[in-house]
């Protein structure tokens, strides 16, 4: 610094001050900030000045703390770096911080990936200590152990007190220690993985440690149909409870497999990240896509190569036979649309359904109970065609219908009852009339 030309400070700080009692002349860029609309553009317009300071001259730019903890000067090429005592370890060592932790700006906290233990620097602001605590408080808890660091004071404290402190200034930092498992109140992943690895270790729960693919393959499917049933019934809080349950089920069979050494949890994570991106061409590559439709048409397209579906047949047959019949018909007929066959139109319905409803009845009357049952079938998918021509979900408009009927028929034998009737005796006048009044009390 006293061999340099020109000194610059990023702003007046203590670290500053200790230029004044060397006698090292020196310029801030304080007034940078003042110019500056928000923390990107005042790490450009510092980056700027500097470059433009040291046009000529052999200058020497000073920041408190680390240089790479500086964004500013991360910015700036082919520069001599002079490194201090980082911000983020000198909070580390005041909170007794030992071994490995993580680092991060209050300014770039938003973009980066939290873990603990964890050191925050550059809290210089009450407003954004308070986006920094709700921030930390969504992934670790409200009551998450935390230290406050300003110069020499050192204060534990729980995180919801990090934006209630009474100083904030560029050597401001919060630090946030390792939770044990069992005290934690919230959770990732990486929990999830570790509290399922612990449920299947040898000392673990008898239970989980003795399943199988085979032995929990059900319980997929009856999850899957809770967490549709929440979301029938409108209800966000068993949602969240019925979508984790789901989760866990995708999660242990990914383990078994783990274990087996056949592929991990970070590999199927893998493989749906890659598919998410390399079937969505028409926002990571480029291809176009307009609306819902074109979306899909894209996906269909990429997803055939993906699995290596050189025709249409290959498509058809790929389609899971554990399906529900309803659900199962649905996709082989988008498909076999998609490789030529007629289209699904109301016209194309009423034809086809007048043609396999007469070999219905064709079939009754010559009691030929094979017959019955291949065009029952072919009448039945002729309401699958009926339901994707007036574009509506056919697995979803009968589950409706089901529940519709017995809601209506409760009604129904309510009704009848509270008149002292046999649901069981009654004429078909009084079946119609009885129907009548629990269609119309219908809400």
């Amino acid at each position: 610094m006293k061999r340099a030309q020109k000194v610059l400070v990023r702003n007046m700080s203590p670290a500053a001050e200790t230029l004044l009692d060397e006698g090292i002349p020196f310029e801030t860029l304080d007034f940078v900030y003042e110019k500056s609309r928000n923390f990107d553009t005042l790490t450009k317009n510092l980056a700027a000045e500097v470059k433009r300071r040291a046009e000529g001259c052999d200058l020497c730019y000073c920041v408190e703390g680390g240089v790479f903890e500086d964004r500013a000067a991360s910015l700036l090429k082919s520069v001599a770096v002079i490194e201090g005592v980082s911000k983020s370890a000198s909070a580390a060592a005041a909170a007794g911080l030992t071994g490995g932790y993580g680092t991060v700006s209050a300014y770039d906290i938003g973009k980066a990936k939290l873990a603990l233990p964890l050191v925050v620097y550059d809290l210089d602001d009450p407003l954004l200590a308070g986006d920094v605590k709700l921030l930390l408080a969504e992934k670790f808890g409200d009551e998450a152990p935390a230290c406050y660091i300003e110069g020499e004071c050192v204060k534990r404290i729980p995180l919801y007190e990090a934006d209630r402190q009474s100083i904030y200034s560029p050597r401001t930092a919060l630090v946030l220690y390792e939770i044990p498992l069992l005290e934690k109140k919230r959770f990732d992943f990486e929990d999830f993985l570790a509290i399922l690895r612990r449920l299947r270790a040898p000392d673990g729960c008898p239970w989980d440690r003795v399943q199988t693919h085979e032995s929990i393959r059900i319980n997929a499917i009856e999850e899957a149909y809770e967490l549709v049933d929440a979301i029938d019934r409108h209800d966000p809080e068993r949602m969240c409870e019925e979508a984790g349950d789901v989760l866990m089920q995708s999660v242990f069979h990914t383990l078994i497999e783990e274990e087996a050494g056949n592929f991990t949890a970070n590999d199927m994570l893998s493989e749906v990240c890659e598919k998410l991106i390399t079937r969505h061409t028409h926002v990571f590559g480029a291809d176009k896509a307009e609306g819902a439709e074109g979306a899909l048409s894209v996906w269909d397209k990429n997803k055939m190569t993906e699995k290596h579906q050189t025709t249409y047949s290959d498509a058809v047959n790929d389609v899971p036979a554990c399906f529900p019949a309803l659900l199962r018909a649905q996709k082989i007929a988008k498909r076999v649309e998609k490789g030529g066959w007629d289209a699904a139109t109301l016209e194309n319905f009423e034809r086809k359904f007048k043609e396999e409803y007469g070999e219905l009845k064709e079939a009754v009357r010559a009691g030929d109970e094979k017959a019955i049952s291949e065009e029952l079938g072919d009448v039945l998918f002729c309401a699958v065609e009926l339901g994707r021509a007036v574009g509506k979900d056919c697995e979803m408009a009968l589950l409706d219908t089901v529940k519709k009927m017995q809601k209506r028929y409760t009604c129904y034998e309510n009704l009848v009852r509270a008149d002292g009737k046999d649901p069981t005796l009654l004429t078909q006048a009084e079946k119609d009339e009885y129907y009548r009044r629990a269609k119309h009390a219908d809400p």
